[in-house]
């Protein structure tokens, strides 16, 4: 497995790069630091505003950079992972996203800091960035590293659930885990009485194909390192995904790709569980 994390010297960024061994054992791992200098990213401009110790300044941003990359990768188990070290001035989650493109990579982690929602939109955060415009599965990490024992998997219809057993088959967990192959089916707030028979006949198809789309979800799942069970619930998928994580130590959910403004008007279950979910979020593409 290829992974890209995304680096920094926050708490998150090192919880992260914890949390990937504790799900996985990556074959081949590239961190990336991106050094952020805003305008002064350009030489010319620094030369043309006369700003004093400019070089200095950039030196000193380039070598942390290059120290938080180091300090990363020596926290990476000794056997078997091949290790990549990117330090280079530039937007970070551009520096990331491009580098995960490149080298074709399974999957990038990435610590996130908490930012609320609004926020996000407005100010940015290389987390955030990362998620709206990867096209590629993204562990987000928020929070202290923990041991993974008990795993959500969060399905909406078959093709999610095609991709997440694809995933899961192609990515064991590097543990044994409890897996809880969960579905939330949207109530339909109908009170129309003339048409109450029809609609509980539809109803009832809709509870069969919940209950038969998680049971064959887990069968495909089943193995002798995992144990799997399946919950169908109705309410608001967000918050029925959000209540049931809390005891939770990973969600598995899908990205149906919403992009920019439509996603943060409109929603997506993915983008929401990423926001108000405690523990770390795997998003498959």
């Amino acid at each position: 497995m290829r992974v890209v994390i995304g680096v920094d010297w926050s708490d998150q960024s090192f919880a992260a790069i914890t949390q990937t061994f504790q799900i996985y054992h990556p074959t081949d791992v590239t961190f990336v630091h991106g050094v952020e200098l805003g305008i002064l990213e350009h030489p010319f401009v620094a030369q043309a505003g006369n700003v004093q110790g400019y070089d200095d300044f950039r030196h000193a941003m380039v070598d942390s950079g290059r120290q938080v990359v180091e300090r990363a990768a020596a926290m990476v188990p000794a056997e078997g992972t091949s290790i990549r070290k990117v330090n280079d001035i530039g937007n970070p989650a551009q520096l990331i996203l491009d580098s995960a493109s490149n080298l074709s990579a399974d999957l990038i982690v990435i610590g996130a800091r908490g930012r609320n929602r609004l926020s996000e939109v407005v100010l940015g955060s290389v987390s955030h960035r990362v998620l709206m415009h990867s096209s590629r599965p993204t562990l987000i990490v928020s929070g202290a590293a923990r041991k993974v024992q008990r795993v959500l998997v969060a399905i909406e219809d078959r093709e999610d659930a095609d991709r997440v057993v694809r995933w899961l088959t192609q990515h064991p967990f590097v543990n044994p885990v409890e897996l809880l192959v969960f579905h939330a089916v949207v109530p339909i707030g109908l009170n129309e009485p003339y048409a109450a028979p029809e609609i509980n006949a539809w109803w009832e198809d809709v509870q069969r194909y919940a209950e038969e789309l998680v049971q064959s979800t887990a069968g495909k799942l089943a193995s002798s390192q995992n144990t799997v069970t399946t919950k169908v619930v109705q309410g608001n998928p967000a918050a029925m995904i959000e209540q049931e994580a809390k005891d939770m130590d990973l969600v598995v959910v899908t990205s149906h790709g919403r992009k920019g403004i439509s996603r943060f008007l409109l929603g997506s279950v993915s983008h929401a569980v990423v926001h108000h979910v405690t523990c770390p979020v795997l998003v498959l593409r």
